[in-house]
């Protein structure tokens, strides 16, 4: 197969172009070179893409994406980190489960008032101590023109 031009890579990935050129400043990906003034990539860049999206979604840095590459560009997973995140996400999901339970039950409460319910009266408390989860949301690239 012949090298993908950036436009189709983009396409491909479901990823702006801007995001591919971050990519490549942060040396996760990199370029066969050049046609005219756009980039070409080997067709490998699309597998290595998806694990770039799959770190993402599992709540990995884009710094600690970038360690489970070896120095050839071939995944090298450090398996005591994926299992770190995978203990770290089992604990957001228990957290979750709970807020969620709470908030079903706030919802269908059959308090007079959400200020006379004592469950609902406990999450606020959790909420005020930091004790209930905040949404994290990983940075998204700037986009770069």
């Amino acid at each position: 197969m012949t090298e993908l031009d950036i436009a189709e890579v983009a396409q491909r990935a479901g990823l702006p172009a801007s995001t591919l050129r971050f990519y490549e400043e942060k040396g996760l990906i990199s370029s066969a070179g050049r046609r005219g003034l756009r980039r070409q990539y080997d067709p490998g860049v699309l597998e290595r893409l998806a694990l770039i999206a799959l770190g993402r979604t599992a709540g990995f840095s884009l710094d600690e994406i970038a360690r489970m590459f070896a120095p050839d560009g071939e995944p090298a997973l450090d398996r005591e980190m994926l299992a770190a995140k995978a203990d770290e996400l089992d604990r957001t999901i228990r957290e979750l489960g709970v807020l969620r339970d709470s908030l079903r039950h706030a919802a269908a409460c059959r308090a007079p008032s959400h200020a006379q319910c004592p469950t609902f009266r406990r999450l606020l408390r959790a909420a005020g101590s930091g004790a209930v989860p905040r949404k994290r949301r990983p940075p998204i690239p700037a986009a770069r023109d």
